[in-house]
Order: structure tokens, then sequence, then C-alpha cells
């Protein structure tokens, strides 16, 4: 839960990052304080309104970013002649190098959960001289056990709401002994069809399915994916589709592997042991291979955040705005 009030920008602009790519980028907060990144999620979602309200703005340089494709970035993903084939967690770990050169800074802490915690990884692994401190909630990897658990295997909680999933992809019901069918390739086919109704109705299919994977948790609004503007939830979808069909671009277990390189980086990783949607193992997982990392797990929420895991957030952030 944020502890700070929204904050106005007093910078803003348009990095043109090449590919045809232009990077949406604000600055809010202290313009002197210590420079902190916030990485969102999705991939595709765009910084949400009060993004890195958990930072002190009194204390921070919060510097928000729009990644490819989605949010005020543009060409916008929304748009089916946007081509995604730049759209790589390659292309935007070198995004962000290009937004901190840019801005004129020279290390900065970076903080994000959910996709935003791989991008992270990817970026801290790659450069770890230019990280100060890192504060995840939401511990995700984009390894490929994870992505099949999002879209196949907690569907054991929602078979019919699985059934409905499958359906809207043209996978026949499901029938006992019958090979699991991979739906995150066929989706990512279905979001880029030529036929407009047939885009629709797979972002629609997608985002209930998100929101259905979310419904237990004690923090959901229920719509959180459904709930998003019409472009905002096509770019997402897209973007989606596109980066978890590939596994990120990243060989099976490598954030976890290399995360000795993050050696002499404080971090502070937080997760709710509610969070269907990227089970509590995966932060134990980088939490056993990075040295000097705190994890702490939290019984009263999941992937949505609660009041404990708030508190967490701010105890970190806080701490660190002095070293």
């Amino acid at each position: 839960m944020p502890a700070y009030p929204p904050t106005v920008p007093h910078d803003h602009g348009m990095l043109d990052v090449g590919d045809g790519q232009l990077v949406y980028w604000e600055s809010c907060g202290n313009p002197d304080g210590k420079p902190a990144l916030t990485v969102h999620g999705g991939p595709g979602s765009g910084s949400a309104p009060g993004a890195g309200r958990s930072l002190d703005p009194s204390r921070y340089r919060i510097i928000n970013v729009d990644q490819r494709g989605c949010g005020r970035s543009r060409p916008h993903a929304s748009d089916p002649s946007t081509s995604l084939e730049t759209n790589t967690t390659w292309h935007l770990v070198a995004d962000m190098e290009r937004v901190r050169a840019h801005l004129g800074i020279e290390r900065w802490l970076l903080h994000g959960g959910s996709w935003g915690s791989t991008l992270i990884l990817a970026y801290a692994q790659t450069h770890p001289d230019r990280v100060t401190q890192i504060v995840i909630p939401a511990v995700t990897t984009t390894r490929k056990r994870e992505i099949d658990w999002l879209y196949g295997g907690v569907a054991r909680y929602f078979p019919e709401e699985w059934d409905r999933f499958r359906a809207s992809a043209g996978v026949p019901t499901r029938e006992p002994g019958t090979a699991r069918v991979d739906l995150v390739p066929i989706y990512d086919r279905l979001v880029n069809d030529p036929d407009e109704g047939v885009r629709l109705a797979a972002v629609d299919a997608w985002c209930r399915w998100e929101d259905t994977v979310l419904s237990l948790e004690p923090n959901t609004s229920g719509n959180q994916f459904r709930g998003r503007p019409s472009d905002a939830r096509i770019a997402l979808v897209r973007i989606c589709a596109h980066f978890f069909s590939h596994y990120g671009w990243l060989a099976e277990g490598a954030l976890i592997r290399d995360a000795g390189k993050l050696a002499g980086i404080p971090g502070v990783l937080v997760h709710g042991r509610h969070d269907l949607g990227s089970p509590v193992d995966t932060a134990f997982d980088l939490a056993a291979a990075w040295p000097g990392c705190v994890l702490h797990v939290v019984d009263d929420g999941g992937h949505t955040g609660s009041e404990q895991l708030g508190r967490h957030l701010v105890e970190a952030l806080d701490r660190f705005a002095s070293m």
C-alpha cells in the first residue's frame, strides 16, 4: 500500500531510443534527491498513476518510464500495425541504460515487481555498477516453469474458467489423459490476427483469465485487467503474449543462476504468500542465490499487495534513501 501522496512530475520527455521508438520518461519528487527508477510490470502495463508512492518524494528523485509500446511511449502496441520485433527484454534493458545516461544519473536504486522484477534483474546483472539497491515486491523471473504455471498449472484452482480460456483459443475442452496445450503462443497469434473481432475477443479472454488468477486474493479489485481502457488492454495483452511466448528471451533459470552478479548490491524482496500467479518459491530461489538479499514473506496478501507488504517496502526504501 502506498505511503506517500502522489506527486506531479517536475520534468518529463520522450527519448528516442532507436528502432523508431520514443520512450516516455518523467521525474518526480526531489530533483536533488537520491535517484530511483520504478520499473512497471506487465510487460506492457505502462506506469500506473501513483507509481513510486512507496518512495519518499522529499528524499528521492523518482524516475518513471513507460516501456516500449505501452503507456505514453510511441508507437503504441494497441495499433495492430505496430511491430513488436524490436520489443524484447534486451531492448528494454538498453532503453533503461539510455534513460539513465540521458538524465545524467550515475547510479540509481531500482524498484518494481511482477514483470518489473524480471526486467530489474536482467538490467542489474548486465549493469551492476549502475545499481545502488534493489527493492522488489511480487518476485518473478519469467522462467518457463513460471509461465507454464500461470497459463496452465494454476488452472487446477479454476477449472471452469480454464475451460473458457481454452475455448476462446479454439482448443477443445480437455479430456482425461490428454496432453496440456500451450495457450500462450496461440494467443500470441490471435492478438495479431488480421480480423479485429478475433483480436479483441482474444484480448478480452486473456484479461478475464488474468483477473481470475487474482480473484482469491484478499486485496484484489476483481478487474485489474478488464477494468483498463481498451487501448491499454490491447497493448498489454499483445506485449505479454509476445514476451511470454519467448519466455522473455532468457535462458531457463538464468536470472537465478546469475544472481551472484548482484553480490554487493543490497536487495529486499517482499512476496505475498497468497500469490497464486507467482508462487513464493521463485522468491525463495532468488533469495538463496543472491548474496546479502533479504526476503520477507507476508501472510496478508498476494500479487496485488497488502498492508504488511506495503510496510516492508516503505521501511526498506526509507532506509536506503540515506545510503
